[in-house]
């Protein structure tokens, strides 16, 4: 049976329109540093090319799973169910905002569709969600735990502790590593080339004594089908699971306004703007999974022109909604600032 016949088209016009209104809000974001500068502070950590990676983890979670990811975190609580409104004002640091505006872009939260939180620290999901994993198995909460963290840090003290903890006491964490290629501006490669576990990364699992698995994260489907099985071992109580979901970032490490109005975020990948590499853009965006996922289901008759376009304009209108609505939202008044400093 294929994959298209085992979901059904419903299924797969659901991933195709999640990944579509994570793209369309990654480009509104990314656009908004030139549209209107000033408006967001600090960094935005945009995951445009990750799109089939989330959401084809995400496709095999049951209602009341947990899901941590570090701070390249817009997509997840999109598929989650996140009011796009609330995310946009968060980023724009407004009171109508997820967190009030006190978190911005990095520190997303939604505890009501269990999503706690993320933080700009390096591997920081990695030691969370382990944790996350032993309250869930100590309560027998029949939850599993969804944990998505970059290359880099994979190379963190936490990520050997944390899968040390996780596969002694076989905690049902599913350990997403997400290889975009660049360590902030260094390519995964060529960054301490000789200490890595080697290339795939998913070899790291071997020292833990659990199963690791490289997958194509360009395609929603193969990340479901791996993902599938890791999480139906984490529910089965036999413990974690290492998956490193292979794509391509496709902007900048993170989009930065210093004073406004002065952009200072690159304007093109820094593969281009670094190292000159032009040729390593071009063919990973000949892969980009959203438009070769909607071919792909045009190509299967699961999706017209006509109803991928439906499905697009959707997206873009829903998202420029939000960007009207974050834009009209009060900034917090500067006497707030401490309302939830605790001593």
């Amino acid at each position: 049976m294929s994959k298209k016949e085992e979901l059904g088209k419903d299924k797969l016009i659901w991933i195709y329109t999640q990944m579509v209104r994570i793209r369309e809000f990654e480009e509104a974001v990314k656009n908004a540093f030139i549209e209107h500068p000033g408006a967001i502070r600090g960094h935005a950590h945009l995951g445009d090319g990750a799109e089939a990676s989330i959401v084809g983890t995400l496709s095999t979670r049951n209602p009341t799973d947990m899901v941590m990811p570090s701070y390249r975190c817009h997509g997840y609580p999109i598929v989650l169910g996140t009011p796009l409104r609330k995310m946009m004002a968060e980023i724009f640091g407004r009171k109508d905002g997820l967190c009030k505006g006190y978190g911005g872009s990095m520190h997303l939260a939604d505890p009501a569709n269990h999503f706690p939180g993320t933080s700009g620290i390096i591997g920081q999901s990695i030691a969370h969600a382990t944790g996350a994993g032993l309250t869930a198995q100590v309560k027998k909460a029949g939850q599993i735990v969804y944990c998505f963290f970059g290359d880099g840090a994979s190379k963190q003290g936490a990520f050997f502790e944390s899968l040390n903890m996780a596969a002694v006491w076989k905690l049902p964490v599913v350990y997403v590593l997400e290889n975009n290629q660049y360590q902030a501006y260094t390519h995964y490669s060529l960054e301490d080339a000789n200490a890595v576990a080697g290339d795939p990364l998913s070899n790291k699992a071997a020292a833990f004594s659990i199963p690791g698995m490289t997958v194509d994260g360009t395609d929603p489907l193969a990340v479901r089908e791996a993902v599938s099985v890791a999480a139906e071992r984490a529910r089965a109580g036999q413990g974690p699971s290492l998956i490193e979901s292979k794509f391509y970032r496709l902007s900048a490490h993170g989009n930065v306004i210093t004073v406004p109005p002065l952009p200072t975020q690159f304007p093109e990948h820094e593969a281009v703007a670094v190292y000159g590499n032009r040729a390593e853009l071009e063919e990973w965006k000949a892969k980009d999974p959203v438009p070769k996922f909607r071919s792909r289901l045009i190509g299967d008759a699961v999706l017209t022109e006509g109803k991928a376009k439906d499905i697009e304009d959707a997206a873009r209108a829903e998202v420029k909604d939000a960007m009207q609505f974050a834009l009209a939202s009060p900034m917090p008044a500067p006497e707030e600032a401490i309302n939830y400093v605790y001593a």
